[in-house]
C-alpha cells in the first residue's frame, strides 16, 4: 500500500504539471495583445493577484518558514517568472493611465512582500508560528488568485459576451484547485485546502458563465481582400467580410 508521503508527492508533482498550465493558460490572451499591440479591454488584476500570490507561496515554503515544501518553492518560482513576462508585455502596449496603476500596484506588493519577510524573520522565531502567519496571508491572497477573473463576470453579463474572460484561465484553474486540494487533504495543511478548496468553486462558476454566454458572444469579423479580374489600365479589389 502507498503511504501518504508517497502519494502527496504524487499528487504535487501532477499539481505541479497543472500549475505550470495554470500559469501559462494566459499565453492565448497575450499573444493576442501582442499581435494587436494594445491590451483593449483586458484587466492585470488577475495577473498582479497572481504574481503577489506566488511571492507568497514561495515565501512560505522556504524551510526557514515552513520547511519540507520543495515542491511549493518550485511551481510558485517558476509561475513567478511567467507572470512578471506577462505583465511586462502588458506595461509594454498598455496606455499610460493602465500602466501608471499597474507599476503603483506592482510598487506596493514589494513593499508589503519586503515588510513580511522581514517581520516574520525577526518576529516569529519557530515553524509553527511563521508558518501561520505566513500561511493565513497565502490562504487571502490565492483566494484572491483564484477570485480575479470573477471581476469581468459583471462586463460578461452586461454585454452577453465572453470575449474578455478568458475560458482556459477558467478551465485550469478549476484542475489546479481540484489537484491542490487533494494533495492538502492527504497529509492536511489547512493553508493549502482552503484556498484551493475556493479555488473549484470560483472556477465552476467562471465556467457555468462561460457556457451560458458563450453562443451570445459577437463574432469576429475580418476584412479580406480578393483581386478582380478588370481590364489592363483599371486595377480594383473586392472587399468581403469573413468570419473567424
Amino acid at each position: 500500500m502507498v503511504s501518504a508521503d508517497v502519494a502527496r508527492s504524487i499528487v504535487g508533482i501532477v499539481g505541479n504539471v497543472i500549475s505550470f498550465g495554470l500559469f501559462l493558460s494566459p499565453v492565448p490572451t497575450f499573444w493576442g495583445i501582442f499581435k494587436k499591440k494594445d491590451v483593449e479591454e483586458f484587466s492585470p488584476v488577475p495577473y498582479l493577484a497572481t504574481i503577489f500570490n506566488c511571492m507568497l507561496w514561495v515565501f512560505y515554503g522556504l524551510p526557514l518558514v515552513h520547511p519540507n515544501s520543495t515542491l511549493v518553492i518550485t511551481i510558485n518560482g517558476v509561475g513567478l517568472a511567467i507572470e512578471a513576462a506577462y505583465l511586462i508585455l502588458f506595461l509594454v502596449y498598455a496606455p499610460n493611465r493602465k500602466r501608471l496603476w499597474v507599476l503603483a500596484v506592482l510598487a506596493l506588493e514589494a513593499v508589503l512582500m519586503a515588510a513580511l519577510v522581514l517581520g516574520v524573520l525577526l518576529g516569529a522565531h519557530t515553524h509553527d508560528s511563521r508558518s501561520m502567519i505566513v500561511g493565513i496571508l497565502c490562504v487571502i491572497a490565492n483566494t484572491c488568485m483564484y477570485a480575479a477573473p470573477l471581476i469581468v463576470m459583471k462586463k460578461v453579463i452586461k454585454t452577453k459576451s465572453v470575449e474578455y474572460m478568458p475560458f482556459y484561465l477558467s478551465f485550469v484553474g478549476l484542475l489546479n484547485g481540484g489537484c491542490w486540494t487533494a494533495y492538502a487533504l492527504i497529509k492536511f495543511d489547512l493553508y493549502i485546502t482552503i484556498p484551493n478548496g475556493l479555488g473549484v468553486l470560483f472556477s465552476v462558476a467562471q465556467l457555468i458563465l462561460y457556457g451560458c454566454y458563450y453562443k451570445s458572444t459577437p463574432k469576429k469579423i475580418k476584412n479580406v481582400e480578393l483581386p478582380t479580374i478588370a481590364d489592363k489600365t483599371v486595377s480594383t479589389n473586392v472587399s468581403i467580410a469573413v468570419e473567424k
